[in-house]
């Protein structure tokens, strides 16, 4: 029986690890790359490196890279043959069983002939409006109630960030950020040619008196946040601190982009209900509705509303006539709201798994977060434990991920509740327990 020619690649560069060849930390090709170097398909070159990270012999760090996993005792030693059919706690993006019947009942009439023309013309002042009015109704609360005319639309979430950073700081300037953040927030500063100054945080989020201090170092143009059920580590700021962010901002002249995208499963107030003047929000359906939605947008303060549609439009982040046309249905139908309250129960679920399965460890977690941040024991280190996690059948994302700044990445791991039903995500937790119990010899994935 012939031996497959993936297996072929990955146990030379196997070999290359155990002989020293290759050193924990050293960054792999991309795919691509390798594949071409290799003289194979990219789908050959697929099935290496997902042998590779289930042998536990490679991390993939979002945004970096595929680097040769760090020594680790505990993880070398996990026994047994890796587990086929990952559980993936890693894309975070929450999808429950009703979302798709509740999107296609709101869109049943968009077969007819006239539907189609309409979703597919021109956009118009008149469906500007008749969406801006829309989305003020899905997002207005007691303590926010947005003006409609604050709101400019673009394709999806990073456009949106995209075109307030491209708005707010010029090209070679300085934007703030916390220390552990949304990964893609690099990307987007290294092409618009900004560059990111991570500040310090505490269990509290982004530390006013770091903002300060970086700002007098070396000034800023603006601060991204995330206040509101923070990725990846589920917090939500307190009072007192949304009051210390805003004032050290208005102090500093700083204008405040806030990511809102998991904000629908909170009841908290955007900075913008206390500080409309300053604040820049960011959102979009990505989480509130699904993935391939195609609908963002900012709602940006008065002064600023000529300027980011300029650079919307030039930047060519501009929403197309049908995502917005089915954003719109959605609204203004009451399906939006109904999909995000279903989220909203669904997540409480999922983190009540996670509380029962990891209890005993540090968990960092709203109860309505889709995602949590788990501090591992001294005996692990984040890459090698989602190394080990991987080849135990369980895909997260290790805390390098999301450093702003490289070699300084917290102690642990996120987990992204999402995705896997409710029996997979239990599964999923209890071999992530027995691997955070497991001291490096009685580890078997046969368990």
């Amino acid at each position: 029986m012939s031996v497959p020619e993936y297996t072929l690649h990955v146990d030379r560069i196997a070999q290359r690890i155990a002989n020293g060849g290759l050193k924990p930390g050293d960054r792999l090709p991309p795919q691509r790359a390798f594949a071409y170097e290799a003289g194979i398909a990219v789908s050959t070159a697929a099935r290496v490196y997902g042998e590779l990270l289930r042998r536990g012999l490679i991390v993939g760090e979002v945004g970096r890279g595929t680097f040769v996993a760090g020594a680790s005792a505990a993880a070398l030693s996990v026994r047994g043959e890796p587990i086929e059919g990952s559980i993936d706690l890693d894309f975070n993006f929450p999808t429950i069983p009703q979302q798709a019947a509740l999107i296609a009942k709101s869109m049943a009439g968009m077969q007819r002939a006239d539907a189609v023309a309409a979703a597919f013309s021109p956009i118009t002042a008149r469906r500007l409006d008749a969406a801006r009015r829309a989305l003020a109704m899905l997002l207005g609360s007691g303590d926010w109630r947005p003006d409609p005319d604050g709101f400019t639309f673009t394709g999806c979430g990073r456009q949106s960030i995209a075109a307030a950073m491209s708005a707010l700081v010029p090209v070679g300037g300085r934007i703030a950020v916390e220390a552990v953040s949304y990964p893609l927030v690099k990307s987007v500063a290294t092409r618009l040619g900004v560059s990111i100054v991570p500040i310090a945080m505490d269990d509290d989020g982004l530390r006013p008196d770091q903002l300060a201090k970086a700002h007098r170092t070396s000034a800023v143009s603006a601060v991204y946040l995330q206040p509101i059920l923070h990725n990846p580590l589920g917090m939500t700021m307190s009072a007192g601190r949304r009051s210390d962010i805003i004032r050290t901002a208005r102090k500093l002249r700083l204008f405040i982009i806030e990511d809102l995208v998991y904000s629908f499963l909170s009841d908290v107030p955007p900075l913008a209900a206390e500080a409309p003047d300053m604040s820049v929000v960011v959102d979009s359906f990505s989480k509130r509705i699904a993935a391939g939605a195609g609908l963002g947008w900012l709602w940006v303060p008065e002064a600023l509303r000529d300027r980011l549609a300029t650079v919307v439009r030039t930047g060519a982040w501009n929403v197309g006539p049908l995502p917005l046309d089915i954003g719109t249905r959605l609204m203004a139908d009451g399906t939006a709201a109904e999909i995000a309250r279903l989220k909203r129960e669904d997540a409480r679920r999922r983190q009540a798994i996670v509380a029962e399965c990891l209890e005993g460890f540090e968990v960092l977690a709203d109860p309505g977060s889709y995602h949590a941040w788990l501090r591992l024991p001294e005996k692990w280190r984040s890459d090698p434990f989602a190394a080990a996690a991987a080849k135990a059948g369980v895909s997260l994302t290790p805390s390098s991920a999301f450093a702003m700044t490289p070699g300084h990445a917290p102690n642990a791991v996120r987990l992204a509740l999402g995705l896997p039903p409710l029996a997979d995500l239990k599964t999923a937790l209890e071999r992530v327990r027995r691997l955070l119990r497991s001291d490096g010899e009685t580890m078997d994935l046969t368990e």
